[in-house]
């Protein structure tokens, strides 16, 4: 008897000609195998994923379903998909960029009980819940949930439609080692013990969890061969040993160019104190996120800022930011001036070059890349000047530096996840910030582009005056001028 092919792709071409791969797609997925589908930033992961889905219609071959246990032979009913593209889940209209500082617009975000809504089947819901450890979080606020305490949610609320397969995009992204871990044995448990099949989509090999059976490479908009586990792993040792020759010949450019970058004079830069906090306590409602918090940051010092999912990171550099209203009636001083004595949040914001998740998150503009990139010399959202050419220039330089030159006029909104965050850290550098804040700046990047943004950091920061504040989950992304780290612990 044949394997059982729970999807098969057989020489699909998409329809739209703008969102095509390069070569007809022929890959099946066997009832009894774990899949990975694994490539670089922009190698056509989605494309392949929407093909399967049907998202995306076909011109040419066909997409063919066995959902066998399943009864219902539906798409919609046996395929879940779920893109965790940063910290609080895929973007949607009503969300704006300072909303998770604002006590009053939490108040009016939903809980996830009222998310996941009433089911039926009492016995799976409650075996559900209990495997994800999801009942003291029903009544909580969907805004106001870590990032591991979104994937339960998002999880439960994917799993409660009892699909035959689940589609995980990028699922480890945002999360401390611990939750990391946690993770991966839940989704082991989910799948020994019921007939689901997983499909996980990563640009990361670290990413790829060691149930996963076989792994669908995809590079360069073309869909290789499936790969049994081994057979991948053997490729990646002899991409390893090409990827040091390739980095150490990236450090010299980078080094020539930025390097070259005109240097602020001393005198006209940032006072020698950078940021001050005393006693800084951040609570909304009932619920404490930083408890007397002292840190001091110095002209020139580097930091990494680390803590479990939870503990108030973001929370901590959206006060730096001038993001947080709850800044004004705390201790705080920035370059040597204390919030609320009449400073403008713009006076803050243009010494400052910032990338996070929720700016990624808020970034809905479907303008033209080097737009996006030039509104951070407006430390706008959107770009409300007409681009002047001595400013694209300086946008072009740095979109070649992150390696994204060739995006130029390609719509925001038509990159992929990875391309979306180099340009958003293109935008981060482009006016040559005094004092760089970088949360989770690697986030859904692949090797390569890791590699390029850590040094690029590396070799900017090592210029004179140059001040950073780093947060990740992954030691191994910090670059190498960090002097100092500040640990953060859930307040109690």
């Amino acid at each position: 008897m044949a394997e059982q092919q729970i999807i098969a792709l057989k020489n699909a071409v998409a329809r739209n000609p703008l969102v095509r791969l390069v070569a007809p797609v022929n890959v099946a997925f066997g009832a009894d195998e774990q899949i990975a589908v694994y490539g670089p930033n922009g190698a056509g992961k989605s494309l392949l994923i929407d093909m399967l889905t049907g998202k995306s219609p076909l011109r040419e071959g066909r997409v063919v379903y066995d959902f066998r246990p399943s009864a219902s032979t539906s798409v919609y009913e046996n395929i879940r998909y779920i893109a965790f593209r940063d910290t609080y889940g895929s973007a949607d209209i009503n969300y704006y960029y300072q909303q998770r500082w604002n006590a009053h617009d939490q108040d009016e975000a939903p809980t996830v009980r009222q998310q996941l809504g009433e089911v039926r089947d009492e016995a799976y819901r409650h075996r559900l819940f209990t495997l994800l450890g999801i009942e003291s979080l029903l009544d909580k606020k969907i805004i106001l949930l870590s990032s591991g305490e979104l994937r339960k949610f998002q999880l439960a609320k994917a799993l409660l439609a009892r699909p035959r397969v689940l589609i995980l995009d990028n699922p480890y992204i945002g999360l401390d080692a611990g939750s990391r871990g946690l993770l991966t044995g839940l989704l082991e448990r989910i799948v020994s013990m019921s007939s689901l099949q997983l499909v996980l989509v990563t640009s990361m090999p670290d990413d790829v969890p060691p149930f996963v059976t076989h792994v669908v490479p995809v590079d360069a908009c073309v869909v290789g061969r499936k790969l049994t586990r081994t057979e991948w792993e053997k490729g990646l040792a002899h991409r390893r040993d090409e990827n040091r020759a390739w980095e150490q010949a990236l450090r010299e450019t980078l080094c020539g160019k930025i390097g070259g970058l005109p240097c602020v004079d001393s005198a006209l830069s940032t006072p020698s104190e950078v940021v001050r906090m005393k006693g800084v306590t951040i609570r909304y409602g009932t619920r404490v996120i930083l408890q007397n918090l002292d840190w001091m940051v110095m002209r020139g010092e580097k930091w990494a800022l680390t803590g479990a999912n939870g503990s108030g990171k973001s929370t901590l550099l959206s006060l730096v930011c001038a993001d947080n209203p709850q800044s004004y009636a705390c201790d705080i001083h920035l370059f040597g001036r204390k919030r609320g004595t009449g400073e403008s949040v713009w006076d803050i914001k243009r010494r400052i070059g910032y990338v996070s998740p929720e700016m990624h998150r808020a970034y809905l503009k479907n303008l033209p890349t080097i737009e996006i990139v030039a509104s951070g010399l407006h430390d706008s959202i959107g770009l409300y000047h007409r681009l002047k050419t001595e400013d694209a220039a300086i946008c072009e330089w740095w979109m070649d530096i992150f390696g994204i030159a060739s995006l130029r006029d390609k719509p925001f909104l038509q990159l992929s996840s990875g391309e979306q965050r180099l340009a958003l850290l293109a935008r981060a550098f482009v006016k040559d910030p005094e004092l760089l804040i970088l949360d989770e700046p690697l986030h859904g990047l692949d090797v390569d582009n890791r590699c390029r943004v850590r040094n690029v950091i590396d070799v900017f920061c090592r210029r004179p005056d140059k001040t950073l504040v780093m947060v990740t989950h992954y030691a191994n992304e910090l670059p190498p001028c960090i002097m100092r780290t500040k640990v953060l612990a859930k307040a109690e």
